[in-house]
């Protein structure tokens, strides 16, 4: 599915939305295109990108509490790549095994890595520790701000 990055009027960016919802808020004059695809329209708008509000929206809410954990947002904060190879990550893995006490859904305790075959990094490590299984983490997992995960094209 497509998305549309939605700016502030300040130019923060402050989510994805669909295409539809796009054009929604553009009828009704809520935003204002800031970039669109050449080429490409939707009904009598041309498709966009990026569009910004007309007016300023406060975000207290984003400065009192960091982002909620994701699958995605794991993937999107260590860009796609195995934490342990650096290969392109298909799957998260935790640092700590849940069957090691490890937490479940914790931006700490998760990382990205390659998957989906009997010699990714994810099989390999299973459910050791990554020392146990002689594997070292390429960064440490930390609690991405929110603006990273709203990055045009991430």
């Amino acid at each position: 599915m497509v998305k549309v990055l939605v700016l502030n009027a300040g130019y923060e960016p402050l989510q994805t939305v669909s295409v539809p919802h796009a054009i929604r808020m553009l009828v009704r004059r809520v935003a204002e295109i800031h970039e669109a695809e050449d080429g490409l329209a939707y009904g009598l708008f041309p498709r966009p990108k990026i569009v910004r509000l007309l007016r300023y929206v406060v975000m207290k809410w984003r400065y009192t509490q960091p982002p909620r954990w994701s699958r995605r947002g794991v993937l999107t904060r260590d860009a796609h790549r195995c934490a342990y190879c650096g290969a392109r990550a298909t799957t998260i893995d935790h640092v700590v095994p849940l069957s090691r006490g490890g937490e479940r859904t914790s931006w700490l305790n998760t990382v990205a890595a390659c998957g989906g075959t009997a010699r990714s990094c994810n099989a390999r490590k299973a459910d050791k520790l990554p020392a146990e299984a002689g594997m070292k983490l390429r960064f440490t997992p930390y609690v991405p701000a929110w603006d990273q995960l709203h990055r045009p094209g991430a």
